[in-house]
């Protein structure tokens, strides 16, 4: 098991750069980034090789819907542009979501659809323009990871928006580089249930997301019990990335000493 710290979370009194040796400082290797199109990656990359850390995930946040049919052109053009600089700078996982998520006024939403689609037509053109990726993805070392997002902070439809679906979604592409993250933090919002759909869904994914519900706050701060679920995973077997994709509640340096108690 291994942790992974995402700079967009931690460490918000500095530069989005300096954060990185401030985790590498914790014992933290592994280090994610929200929307690569509006950070500086080759500045990213080059602190992670000087600190000896990883670019371990980011996402595209002008992918387009893949829901959509419209978008089918952007999707593709899109995922070209992610994959080439995803090999170029070493990051290793790119997220991957159903509908385009926007930001006005502070709050988050997906943007409308070009056109009156149904929700099974929505999956259908999401499962045919994930085949085309998957063709491009399979040139590189990349891993694609299907994620969940929530109703509750975003608003609008948003057809993958439970792990049922997005485990299906994976089964039917039934790709080495293609997995889910199973994310506590997003399925407690939206659709509760953590223990059954994590037994559920073993063997889809090899990393989960952590934060508490409610506020986003590390593990231990709120109504998800974690230390239950971190016995059932270990029962499991698992033994892969723990993504901390959450506000600390005070100092790093502390919160991380919480975090590793639980995760044991």
């Amino acid at each position: 098991m291994e942790f992974t710290g995402f700079l967009n979370f931690w460490f918000t009194d500095r530069p989005l750069i300096e954060r990185i040796e401030a985790f590498s400082r914790l014992g933290i290797r592994r280090v994610g980034v929200w929307s690569w199109r509006v950070e500086d990656m080759a500045a990213l990359s080059a602190e992670c090789k000087r600190t000896g850390c990883i670019l371990d995930s980011t996402f595209d946040d002008q992918m387009g819907s893949l829901v959509d049919p419209k978008d089918n052109e952007l999707t593709l053009r899109s995922w070209a542009e992610s994959l080439e600089m995803a090999e170029r700078y070493g990051v290793e996982n790119l997220f991957i979501f159903s509908n385009q998520i926007e930001r006005a006024g502070g709050q988050s939403r997906t943007r409308r659809l070009s056109r009156y689609v149904t929700e099974a037509e929505q999956y259908a053109n999401l499962l045919k323009q994930t085949e085309k990726i998957l063709k491009l993805v399979e040139q590189t070392k990349v891993k694609v990871v299907a994620e969940v997002l929530n109703t509750f902070y975003i608003q609008g439809d948003i057809l993958v928006r439970d792990h049922d679906l997005v485990a299906d979604w994976v089964r039917r592409m039934n790709h080495p580089q293609f997995k889910m993250v199973f994310d506590f933090f997003h399925q407690q919002l939206t659709g509760g249930n953590l223990t059954h759909k994590m037994e559920t869904y073993w063997g889809l994914y090899d990393t989960i997301h952590v934060a508490d519900v409610p506020g986003r706050l590390e593990p231990g701060t709120g109504e998800i019990n974690y230390p239950n679920l971190w016995a059932k995973l270990r029962s499991l077997g698992f033994d892969g990335l723990v993504g901390m994709e959450f506000n600390p509640s005070g100092k790093e340096e502390e919160t991380f000493e919480r975090v590793k108690a639980i995760f044991k």
